[in-house]
């Protein structure tokens, strides 16, 4: 029998950094997804509670199984995005990032100085993402 060597698997987005600022169904499938091939998956949340989904039903021990499915693989931060601490971490997470996901409604991310023309300023190569989960 031949000696042969077994390598360690490298998944397809290995090294890609992914902030993701989604909630509900549709972001967080996306952004799941992608943490699923191998990106490095940094969910943003609110402070006050986290996601919404984290206390929708069905629960198990007070955890939602909806969230977990959607946000299995991921990392994540309580940021105040309207305060100039959060903005400052989402400003050095950005600058690091590959890619940015967002489902806020039309605008939001824009008023929070988050849109893709403020963060590509920093980071020219930004792959800016938006989403809506009803068209």
């Amino acid at each position: 029998m031949e000696n042969t060597k077994v390598t360690a698997k490298q998944d397809a987005l290995d090294g890609v950094r992914v902030v993701d600022f989604t909630t509900m169904m549709a972001g967080p499938y996306c952004t799941r997804l992608l943490a699923d091939l191998g990106a490095e998956v940094i969910k943003i949340e609110p402070p006050e509670g986290g996601d919404y989904m984290r206390f929708q039903p069905p629960l198990v021990e007070g955890c939602s199984r909806y969230f977990g499915h959607l946000n299995a693989g991921k990392k994540s931060v309580a940021l105040d995005l309207k305060s100039v601490a959060g903005q400052e971490i989402v400003a050095a997470l950005v600058a690091e990032a590959d890619v940015v996901v967002e489902n806020f409604r039309p605008g939001v991310m824009a008023r929070l100085d988050l849109g893709y023309e403020s963060l590509a300023a920093s980071n020219p190569s930004l792959i800016y993402c938006s989403i809506s989960g009803y068209g």
